[in-house]
């Protein structure tokens, strides 16, 4: 009798928060430093974390993902490996600006942007659907390499916002519901039938 396939799991979490977070400025491919609270809270999500089983942690390759899940791995301690197609997304001209400056500047540009919804595309900069593709490809071909494991991935808002609008069927426009809430674990998994949303907000890391 073949053996049934395997169902790999996966976490999804965001780095902690940044000084460019804190200024409300765009990173996309740019970086900035954890901020002293950022690094606290992320070492409090990690005793969250280390109460659920992990096999390895898969992590962008950006300096602010990076350091969230060296830091979580100091409790996890785990296999890391990092993907470039986890990144967040490019956001061109726009990076390093904040949206206020943005809507002050350019505001039919951003208006415009803003209700093309999954075409989304920052000036010089990358299309929202190209965010998709390739985190969805990096989850696909983790399921491949490590069937049957779970994986914590520490990503970006935008990329977890692109998987899970498209597993929700959502339109990514600007009238929709906030759904995902900061500071939370979510959970989906790979099975024959490919990926899929297991919970929503399944954890709160910050243990309030």
């Amino acid at each position: 009798m073949q053996n049934q396939p395997k169902t790999t799991r996966f976490g999804l979490v965001r780095h902690g928060e940044t000084m460019f977070n804190r200024e409300k400025r765009i990173q996309g491919h740019g970086d900035s430093p954890l901020t002293e609270n950022g690094k606290n809270r992320v070492a409090q999500w990690a005793r969250v974390l280390e109460t659920f089983c992990w096999d390895r942690i898969l992590a962008s390759d950006i300096g602010r993902a990076v350091q969230t899940a060296e830091i979580i791995n100091t409790r996890l301690k785990v296999p890391l490996i990092l993907d470039a197609r986890l990144r967040e997304q490019d956001w061109g001209r726009w990076s390093g600006r904040t949206i206020f400056a943005i809507k002050q500047e350019e505001p039919e540009l951003l208006a415009a942007q803003e209700k093309a919804g999954w075409d989304f595309c920052p000036p010089k900069g990358e299309p929202r659907r190209n965010v998709l593709q390739k985190s969805l490809r990096a989850l696909e071909d983790a399921a491949g390499r490590w069937p049957g494991d779970s994986l914590l991935v520490v990503t970006h808002e935008g990329v977890i916002k692109c998987l899970v609008y498209h597993l929700l069927g959502r339109n990514f426009l600007p009238g929709e519901p906030a759904v995902i809430k900061p500071e939370h674990l979510h959970r989906l998994a790979h099975t024959t039938d490919g990926i899929q949303l297991e919970a929503l907000n399944a954890a709160n890391l910050s243990g309030s």
